[in-house]
């Protein structure tokens, strides 16, 4: 088939991922980034060895050699390039969320599939292999029905008053930022192991700083170089820093889930516990290596990540001998070999696609109903069915 050409467009912390991460998987070569600011673009196509680069992210969707475009835009500009990368016939890998509303996101969805296109959401989470063990165990009812589950996504980047980013703007952001932002991961990866939907929600959100001090130099996400007050300027900020959100399921299994960018010491603790009915699995990213395994009648149990010990499935997406550990570059690793393993089939004319386990437009579609219906719940105060 010869290699899959594909244009980043972004320059930021997750387009500097995806970029690594593609240099990782068979098959496929980088062949343009894109950049708001030309420098920017340049500089990453120098590190990345990358042969072209362009100021308008226009240009780089129109190049006919591009066949992939991954979009690592902010927020606001996922609509507008998503749906011309579609147009233009090119499959896409955007980040999340795919769009700031319902309404573009159902527009999308609907354009890939008319399309014929692959078209997916970066929901890394759920490419780990100890949670695609979890999603088989639970399948085979090694523990019997699930009734419970509970978690979060805790962070502290955003803790003091004089952090800011980009998305605290909600223009170009949206109008969610901690439940969009984090609790997007949350609630993909949980339904993606539970095997069914969140149905509604109700949710109690809050914000710890309404006023915060953006820096008049921009700051890069996850960095710690605060500025003196003095180099700031005041700006009111109307999304979210945490929230609790009581959850009900399809198949009748409740819970709740906490996000907070706002948790001192917790620096990216997406969490989940699945209690069932002979026993509860339990999973953090920041310790991405281990399953505990709880019990009532015997000792609970820590499992590794170890090929030999899991399933053919959770196996088959595991790359290094146990002990020798995996996290989320290796997740995004996963991901993408998933993602144009795909497009390698759609090339060939394969017919069996039924093993792609990426978040699709459609199922990115639905998270962003999730986090539509907590907004309305957190404001009318009451349940609201998804």
């Amino acid at each position: 088939m010869g290699d899959i050409k594909v244009g980043v467009i972004g320059t930021g912390f997750s387009a500097m991922a995806h970029i690594e991460a593609l240099q990782r998987v068979p098959s496929v070569q980088v062949v343009a980034v894109a950049s708001a600011r030309l420098s920017h673009a340049e500089e990453a196509a120098a590190r990345y060895r990358i042969p072209m680069y362009y100021g308008d992210a226009m240009e780089l969707i129109q190049d006919p050699d591009i066949e992939v475009v991954h979009n690592c835009t902010p927020n606001h500009l996922h609509y507008t390039f998503n749906k011309a990368a579609l147009l233009a016939g090119k499959h896409v890998l955007s980040e999340k969320p795919l769009s700031v509303t319902v309404e573009e996101s159902d527009e999308l969805q609907k354009l890939a599939r008319e399309k014929g296109l692959v078209a997916g959401v970066a929901f890394i989470y759920r490419h780990y292999p100890l949670v695609e063990e979890i999603k088989q165990q639970i399948a085979s009812r090694t523990y019997g029905k699930p009734h419970y589950v509970l978690g979060g996504y805790l962070q502290d980047w955003l803790l003091y008053e004089t952090d800011y980013n980009w998305r605290m703007d909600s223009r170009l952001n949206g109008p969610s930022r901690a439940v969009a932002d984090i609790g997007s991961h949350w609630c993909d990866t949980v339904q993606y192991v539970l095997g069914t939907r969140i149905v509604s929600v109700f949710a109690d959100l809050g914000i710890v700083h309404p006023v915060r001090y953006k820096p008049k130099d921009e700051k890069a996400t996850f960095t710690n170089a605060a500025a003196g007050l003095e180099d700031c300027e005041r700006v009111e900020v109307d999304t979210e820093d945490f929230g609790s959100i009581l959850v009900r399921f399809e198949d009748g299994t409740k819970g709740v889930f906490c996000i907070s960018q706002v948790s001192p010491g917790r620096k990216n603790k997406l969490y989940f516990e699945i209690s069932a009915e002979k026993g509860a699995l339990r999973w953090d990213q920041e310790e991405a290596n281990r399953l505990w395994i709880g019990s009532r009648d015997v000792p609970n149990q820590i499992q590794m990540r170890d090929a030999s010990l899991m399933s053919s499935q959770a196996a088959s997406i595991t790359h290094y001998p146990g002990g020798h550990e995996e996290g989320w570059p290796d997740a995004l690793k996963n991901l993408l070999l998933d993602y144009y393993s795909l497009i390698g089939k759609r090339k060939a004319r394969k017919t069996d696609e039924t093993s792609s386990k990426f978040a699709t437009f459609n199922q990115a579609c639905g998270v962003m109903r999730i986090v539509e219906a907590v907004l309305q719940s957190h404001e009318r105060q009451r349940w609201v069915d998804v």
